[in-house]
C-alpha cells in the first residue's frame, strides 16, 4: 500500500524520538517523562520578542497538539510571522520558551529544522536551478542523499501537481505554479510539522481548492499543520482549532464553532403591523434592538435557540411576527470583534434607531 502524499513509508513520527537535550516540560504532566511521545507539536510560554523599542510578541502562550490542523489568525503586525520566524529558527526569542514536539528551538535547533516544512509568505527561492534541483538541495540540507533527495524531489512535484515543470527554473512559472512550488519544497523533506505562512495567497479559487486537497490529505496521514491565513474561511473548513493573536498576545483560542457561538447573530423580523418604537424585549441573550426599514432587528447571542423565547415575548406582547430571517455570526465577525473591539459590519445604524 503506498503511502499518501507528504508521507513517506517507514518513516519514524516525531513522537517517536528523543530530544538531544531535556529540559524541564512547560506541561507539568511531562515532567519526569524520559521521551516525548506525549508532546505537542508546538508548545510556546510567555514568549516575547523585541526589535529595539518594538515588542512584536508580547508574552505569547499556545500549545498545538500533534497531529492537529491549527490555524493562527491576526491583523497585519499582530506577530504571526515573527512567531514563525523563531520556531524554525530564523529569528531568536528575547525570553520564553518555545518548543517543536519536545524540543526547545533553539538548544535543539538540528532537531527542530528537520522535524519543521515551511512554506513562507514571500517567495525565496533559488532562480538559477531547476525546480526539481531546488528540491532536491533542499532534501540534501537535511542530510538525504542525492539520489533519494531526487526522488523525493519528484514525488513531491507530483503531489502538489507540477511535476511537468521539474526542469523549468523558478522565474518562468507562474504565481499559481510558485505557490505550489513553495509548498513542495516544504513537505520534501517529510516534515512532520507543516508550517504554511499565507499558503494561498494570490491565487485563484480554483488552485485554492486544490491546494487545501493536498493539505488536508497531508493531515489525514498524520502530519500536523500550523496555517496563517487572510482568508476566514479557509480557517473555517480546514482547522481543527484556531488562535487569534493580536499585538504579540493570545486573544482567543477555540474550535471554529466554539468561537462563532460566542459572538451575536443577527435577527430580522417582520411584523404584520410594524411598531413606531421598539418592543420592550426582556430576554437576558438580547444585546441591541432596534428599527430598520419597517424591520425589528435584534442582534442577540445564540440566534437560533433564542429565536423561539424572542417570538413568544412578542406574541405576549401582541405583535404578530410574520416573517423571521437569522443571520449566523462568521468567524470573521468574531475575528474582527476581538481584535478591533467591537462588530464592524453590523453596528446599530443612528439614522433607524428608535
Amino acid at each position: 500500500m503506498n503511502p499518501p502524499p507528504g508521507r513517506r513509508a517507514g518513516r519514524a513520527r516525531a513522537t517517536e524520538r528523543r530530544p538531544a537535550s531535556r529540559i524541564e516540560p512547560l506541561n507539568p504532566r511531562l515532567a519526569g517523562v524520559p521521551d516525548v511521545t506525549r508532546a505537542p507539536a508546538i508548545e510556546v510560554r510567555d514568549l516575547v520578542k523585541e526589535y529595539g523599542d518594538l515588542r512584536a510578541l508580547d508574552g505569547l502562550d499556545l500549545r498545538v497538539e500533534a497531529g492537529e490542523f491549527f490555524g493562527l489568525l491576526g491583523p497585519n503586525g499582530a506577530g504571526k510571522t515573527t512567531f514563525i520566524n523563531i520556531l524554525v529558527g530564523l529569528a531568536s526569542k528575547t525570553s520564553g520558551e518555545a518548543r517543536v514536539f519536545g524540543y526547545d528551538v533553539e538548544a535543539d535547533y538540528r532537531q527542530v529544522r528537520d522535524a519543521v516544512g515551511l512554506s513562507p509568505q514571500e517567495f525565496n527561492v533559488d532562480r538559477f536551478f531547476p525546480v526539481r534541483e531546488v528540491l532536491a538541495h533542499k532534501a540534501g540540507y537535511h542530510g538525504v542523499p542525492e539520489d533519494e533527495a531526487l526522488e523525493r524531489a519528484d514525488e513531491a512535484l507530483r503531489t502538489v501537481g507540477i511535476y511537468d515543470k521539474r526542469n523549468v527554473r523558478f522565474d518562468w512559472l507562474s504565481g499559481g505554479m510558485k505557490r505550489r512550488l513553495l509548498l513542495a519544497r516544504a513537505i520534501v523533506t517529510d516534515p512532520d510539522l507543516l508550517i504554511l505562512d499565507e499558503p494561498t495567497a494570490g491565487v485563484d479559487v480554483q488552485l485554492r481548492r486544490e491546494l487545501w486537497d493536498i493539505i488536508n490529505r497531508m493531515n489525514e496521514a498524520g502530519t500536523t499543520i500550523l496555517l496563517t491565513t487572510h482568508y476566514i474561511e479557509e480557517a473555517e473548513r480546514l482547522c481543527d482549532r484556531v488562535a487569534i493573536v493580536d499585538h504579540g498576545r493570545r486573544v482567543e483560542e477555540a474550535t471554529p464553532e466554539a468561537l462563532q457561538g460566542r459572538g451575536t447573530d443577527t435577527l430580522y423580523l417582520q411584523l404584520r403591523d410594524p411598531p413606531a418604537t421598539v418592543p420592550a424585549i426582556d430576554l437576558d441573550a438580547v444585546e441591541d434592538a432596534w428599527l430598520e426599514d419597517g424591520r425589528l432587528v435584534v442582534r442577540a447571542r445564540e440566534g437560533g435557540r433564542t429565536a423561539p423565547r424572542l417570538l413568544r415575548e412578542l406574541d405576549y406582547a401582541g405583535h404578530e411576527v410574520v416573517d423571521l430571517d437569522i443571520v449566523r455570526t462568521s468567524l470573521e465577525d468574531v475575528f474582527v470583534e476581538l481584535t478591533e473591539g467591537g462588530p464592524a459590519d453590523r453596528t446599530r445604524p443612528e439614522a433607524t434607531t428608535s
